[in-house]
């Protein structure tokens, strides 16, 4: 299979296995699993998805040692056509054979509806790769006579629990969700559960059967299986029904599973800082969830990491320690004992006790002081560090909220208690500390923010051309967020199609059918199925952070990365021209 294997660097920190189909993923990825004692301390993630793995690295300096990792699996799943153990514990999954096309389906197929439930029921799959939300699997093995296309105009909503098929593919929606896909059934079984160690109830590799129980339209019972009823939107936590040999953690329930986002709750007994007034948003933010992008969560985490970073660093925080990401201001902050504070990011108009203070120095505030935040005059979001980190319980290992999953702590509501934590590793530092470039603000010389972009894995999927037109003077769009910078302006030529689901990284731009490009921030999803022209450098994805709706900015094209490159006997592309 190696010599089947195409190896691109994806942006600064990532490389991104091109392979023949999906069955050449799941080697690969069972090749990677059984390397798991060698896998190198600088790999975050590994994301397969339908014909490639992402590898995804903490730093540059990561990616040559983590190609050499690649390569060796690569070699290992080509000299081995090892299949899954067929003595491999096998979760079934209690499903009421009662969905809304379940009857289409069987139309589709020529058969009767109870033959549909047989085929699809009476199968093993395995779990081949995540989606586009947490839990959400792609299982391979739908026996062909009933693999129906997925609908022509997607559903708004589809119910938590919902169990589909879409051509080769099965899967169950974790949550309630927009979908196309064909519905068959519900089952009770929560998918993914963050109080539950895995979160995710199927991961890649593992094997799955669906059991009809009673009230199907197949008439049969599971023995030792509980009868279901139709899914619904997430609730409490309760324990389920699934067998798994060797299951770790509760089962629990979709009817009765915990949302997603967790209250704000402090992580200990202080009451040391009182949330007076928010602003248009204020979040708990940290370095992110990197590690479960196989099951579809992102890594989240503050979306200008340079200035968390420096936060945490004037204050004499460890790197990890969480801080306060407050939206265009007026965060307002009540300190129940003294505490050490610094602002950083986007410039506000801020005030101790009424007295104004600048950003990048050590603030220190007595019991019963108020810090007032401003509205930034160019920038988007400051944060806020306190000495020991915000301490509030962490999801999955970190207290990052991510608005796309709503996983984390939510928002931050007036009238919150937040602790302090014990994140502390050295001093505060003296003094202001210099900051070459204001975050958000123009560079000299700069009509508009000129952000660097390295050639994109997908180089194939656009005109001659596009590497221009991607450089056109662009504006951003009410519609950004967290998750992704939207641009308007000239359209950058694409080839038609649908590009297979592949894993993501911050900062990659990715062209949809319109052509407008969408740079995605912390809070992307896993994967994606637009073809990537570029990604971001990683102090360009900061600045892009920064910009606002109605800003001005040209994606500045640069190949300077590629040039010696370590990555020996990797395939690299050059960008579309």
């Amino acid at each position: 299979m190696t010599d089947a294997v195409v190896v691109r660097r994806y942006g600064e920190a990532a490389l991104l296995a091109d392979l023949p189909d999906l069955a050449a993923v799941r080697a690969l990825r069972r090749a990677l699993d059984a390397a798991a004692g060698s896998r190198p301390a600088g790999v975050l993630d590994v994301v397969p998805a339908a014909r490639t793995v992402l590898v995804r690295c903490a730093a540059p300096a990561d990616v040559a040692t983590a190609g050499r990792w690649l390569r060796a699996a690569a070699r290992a799943a080509a000299s081995s056509a090892a299949e899954p153990d067929d003595d491999a514990a096998v979760l079934e999954i209690p499903v009421s054979y009662d969905g809304a096309d379940l009857a289409d389906v069987a139309a589709w197929a020529g058969v009767g509806v109870e033959e549909v439930v047989a085929r699809h029921g009476g199968r093993t799959y395995e779990a081949a790769f995540g989606g586009f939300a947490p839990g959400f699997v792609y299982l391979v093995g739908v026996d062909p006579v009933i693999a129906a296309p997925r609908l022509a105009t997607p559903r708004t909503s589809v119910p938590a629990g919902s169990v589909a098929l879409a051509g080769d593919l099965t899967a169950v929606y974790p949550g309630a969700s927009p979908g196309g896909w064909r519905l068959l059934g519900s089952t009770t079984l929560r998918m993914f559960d963050v109080d539950r160690d895995p979160p995710a109830l199927v991961a890649p590799g593992a094997r799955v059967r669906f059991v009809p129980v009673r009230g199907t339209a197949a008439g049969v019972v599971a023995s030792g299986s509980r009868p279901t009823g139709g899914a619904r939107d997430v609730g409490s936590a309760a324990s389920g029904g699934a067998r798994e040999a060797g299951a770790a953690g509760p089962v629990r329930s979709a009817d009765d599973a915990p949302a997603t986002a967790t209250a704000v709750r402090r992580a200990g007994t202080g009451r040391d800082l009182t949330v007076v007034a928010t602003g248009p948003q204020t979040l708990v933010e940290d370095l992110g969830r990197p590690g479960l992008g196989a099951v579809g969560v992102g890594p989240s985490g503050a979306a200008d990491r340079g200035s968390a970073a420096r936060a945490n660093r004037v204050v004499g925080n460890a790197p990890g320690a969480a801080v306060l990401e407050t939206t265009l201001g007026g965060l307002v902050l009540r300190c129940e004992r003294p505490v050490v504070l610094a602002l950083t990011g986007a410039r506000v108009p801020a005030t101790l006790d009424g007295v104004p203070v600048g950003p990048d120095a050590a603030l220190r505030a007595g019991a019963g002081s108020l810090l007032r935040l401003g509205t930034p005059g160019r920038g988007l979001r400051t944060y806020v560090a306190v000495r020991g980190g915000v301490a509030v319980t962490a999801v999955l290992g970190s207290r990052a909220h991510d608005v796309l999953s709503g996983l984390g702590p939510r928002p931050l509501a007036a009238g919150d208690v937040l602790g302090v934590g014990p994140d502390a590793a050295g001093p505060p530092l003296d003094g202001v500390v210099p900051v070459p470039l204001e975050p958000g603000a123009l560079r000299p010389g700069e009509r508009h923010a000129l952000l660097d972009v390295l050639p994109g894995p997908r180089p194939e999927w656009f005109a001659r051309g596009a590497w221009g037109a991607l450089g056109a003077l662009r504006t951003v769009t009410a519609d950004s967020n967290r998750v992704a910078l939207r641009l308007d302006g000239q359209v950058v030529p694409r080839r038609d199609g649908e590009l297979p689901s592949e894993g993501l990284v911050r900062g990659a731009v990715q062209v949809p059918p319109d052509g407008r490009p969408v740079v995605f921030l912390a809070d992307h999803p896993a994967t994606g199925g637009y073809p990537v022209i570029g990604v971001l450098t990683a102090e360009s994805a900061d600045r892009a952070a920064q910009l606002r709706p109605g800003d001005q900015v040209r994606l500045r094209g640069t190949a300077g990365v590629w040039a010696g490159s370590p990555e020996a006997g990797l395939t690299v592309p050059s960008p579309a021209t």
